[in-house]
């Protein structure tokens, strides 16, 4: 017994002594402290204006080059920034790894540069005295290909975006930066961007405009183009792979000016001199849709207008990206706006300015007639339902969810409905549809969010700059409107995990959600995009036809028995698999005694699987629960 002790002893200080002598041996450096920034300056920069030359010719390599003649008032260190936190991306999205063969030099001679480690956007150089201009000549590489990011040049369009191809001095807010830009295109294409100015052959020189607006102003060029206009000083400029896009209908076009005519008569004030509509009628340019204060970048499949009659498609695009003129350009939560393109964005308050906007977006497309009543109704359901499968929700509030374009930068995730995406955008919508209802309920239908919008968007009429809010402003104007607990509404809606999406907005507007097995607009609308079969909703499966998983929902049945993005499901109750009998075996399961049997392989491994479902094919739609219009059917209606 004493001898078993004594070797426990020993042991036990065998395993102490060494981890004390090597603690006492181990070297411990002492952070070295990160340097102060210095807060920019609301004052004129005082070197004067920039001169911005880019070359945006070369459709072939998709290269563009850059000359920036920088003029400067003192010498010393001087540090020029490309922008890093670039509005409506609500993250660090600059492309400083596409900016190459950077040079600077100062009359003739070549200055030396170092990148801030801190601040790779950044570059530091030593003015010479008596020097009154830097030059920067740089390329910026365009992707040549999908996985090198978004394509924005292609032999018959481009779309160059000012963050791209230019540098500025740090240290002023970038409104007090002016910028006289000139671009030389390729022969015979026709540009569009909010700027103006004069062109001579294939170069345009636009009118000298501050930093931040500059950048707020992006082109559209092509080879093949049209522009519209659409009344109010708003235009609505088209490039397109080939002419045939370009051909629309009286009643097609009569929509689109209607958009405009009803985003006024909501808003009631105008926040531009113009506007512009930049819209790519593409497959081969990447697709984008962003917005700017006096322009939107807009990207849509073919089929734009020849494909109308065949579904919704891409309408909702123009209508969501002109609100956000007046909703996140014109009025933007504070923390949202920063003075330059170095301070990073809080994004807390996403659910106003992107949910509101989506809120915004489906209404004004109803109003126009872009969407028809119906479509709106169907997109209202496939949001309702789509969220319910949002299983994240139980831990992680939507709030949390506006920090996803930092976070992830929009890449895929393999279980998006347990980590959540940017909800803020539908659930925005489903919040603020249950405040819409609300607002008429409490004012016996004398008021709606549209009394939101012109007392909370609609102020300082001609007024083309930015006014900030913080929420208390936001909750401020809604009891201005009709006196209410709007700050536990959102408290318990936005700040906190919640079960399932509100639908109150749904049921207070004379709708429920209800399931089926035929597909709405909406539904068919993913579906197509999807290439599959979209059963999220039901036996919790995203399949293509081809059988490659592209969602699955977690806890669903599908989860429970294994499957995974990544699988792919070869067979379905032995058959060769296709979205039909993938569709057709879920309808058959309705009886317990044929469920569906998948045969799938992950990487090299295959195996036999039963899902345990009987619920058939399920389809999210929403059904009219009471007699006469309900406030959804009167927030739908027309206003013009």
């Amino acid at each position: 017994m004493r001898r078993r002790f004594a070797a426990v002893l020993l042991f036990s200080t065998l395993l102490t002594a060494p981890a004390a002598a090597q603690d006492a041996n181990r070297s411990k450096p002492v952070a070295i402290p990160l340097p102060e920034t210095t807060a920019p300056k609301d004052v004129p920069y005082p070197g004067g204006t920039i001169k911005l030359d880019v070359d945006a010719t070369d459709t072939v390599q998709r290269i563009f080059r850059v000359k920036e003649t920088i003029p400067v008032a003192a010498s010393g260190k001087l540090t020029l920034a490309m922008p890093a936190w670039l509005p409506g991306n609500h993250a660090p999205r600059g492309q400083i790894e596409k900016l190459t063969g950077l040079i600077f030099t100062a009359n003739g001679k070549v200055l030396p540069w170092i990148r801030d480690p801190l601040d790779v956007f950044s570059f530091t150089i030593d003015v010479p005295s008596g020097v009154k201009n830097v030059v920067a000549e740089f390329q910026f590489l365009s992707a040549t290909a999908g996985n090198q990011g978004r394509v924005v040049v292609t032999d018959k369009m481009l779309n160059l975006q000012w963050e791209a191809v230019s540098l500025y001095p740090v240290g002023y807010y970038t409104r007090q930066i002016p910028v006289q830009a000139t671009v030389t295109y390729p022969d015979g294409w026709q540009a569009a961007t909010a700027l103006r100015g004069k062109k001579t052959g294939s170069t345009i020189a636009y009118d000298t405009i501050d930093y931040e607006a500059l950048v707020d102003s992006p082109v559209f060029a092509g080879q093949y183009f049209k522009a519209v206009d659409l009344g109010q000083n708003v235009t609505l400029n088209m490039v397109a792979d080939n002419p045939g896009e370009l051909i629309y209908t009286p009643d097609q076009m009569a929509k689109h000016k209607k958009l405009v005519d009803e985003s006024l008569a909501l808003f009631g004030a105008m926040h531009f001199d113009h506007y512009d509509f930049l819209l790519a009628i593409t497959d081969e340019m990447g697709s984008i849709g962003l917005e700017h204060h006096r322009s939107s970048e807009n990207g849509v499949d073919t089929g734009y207008f020849p494909k109308w009659n065949d579904g919704v498609g891409e309408r909702n695009l123009l209508p969501h990206e002109f609100t956000h003129s007046w909703d996140g350009k014109f009025r933007r939560g504070e923390t949202l706006w920063t003075p330059d393109f170095k301070t990073p964005m809080q994004d807390n308050l996403l659910w106003v300015y992107e949910g509101q906007t989506q809120f915004w977006g489906y209404v004004l497309g109803a109003r126009s007639g872009l969407y028809s009543k119906q479509e709106t109704l169907d997109a209202y359901a496939h949001i309702a339902a789509r969220l319910d499968t949002t299983r994240g929700r139980e831990w992680r509030a939507m709030e949390d969810t506006t920090h996803d374009p930092i976070m992830s930068a929009r890449r895929p995730k393999g279980w998006s409905s347990w980590q959540r995406s940017e909800d803020y955008y539908n659930e925005g919508l489903m919040i603020w549809l249950e405040a819409d209802a609300i607002i008429r309920q409490q004012t016996r239908g004398a008021k709606g969010l549209d009394d939101f919008a012109k007392a909370f968007f609609g102020i300082k009429p001609g007024d083309w700059g930015q006014v900030t809010y913080n929420r208390q402003e936001v909750i401020d104007t809604l009891n201005g409107i009709a006196p209410y607990d709007w700050a536990g509404f959102f408290k318990t809606r936005v700040d906190m995990p919640t079960r399932e999406v509100t639908k109150n907005g749904l049921t207070m507007g004379g709708y429920r959600l209800v399931y089926g097995d035929t597909p709405g607009a909406q539904t068919k609308q993913a579906e197509k995009a999807l290439k599959g079969v979209d059963q999220g909703f039901g036996v919790g499966l995203l399949v293509k036809n081809d059988g490659d998983v592209a969602g699955v929902i977690w806890n669903s049945a599908a989860f429970k028995a294994g499957l995974t993005v990544g699988t792919k499901v070869l067979a379905v109750n032995g058959r060769e698999f296709s979205g039909d009998a993938f569709k057709e075996a879920l309808t058959l399961a309705k009886d317990p005694k044929r469920p569906v049997e998948l045969i799938v392989r992950q990487d090299k491994n295959f195996r036999t699987i039963k899902l345990d479902y009987s619920g058939g094919l399920r389809y999210p739609r929403l059904e009219k629960t009471g007699a006469g219009d309900g406030s959804l059917d009167k927030l739908l209606v027309p206003r013009t």
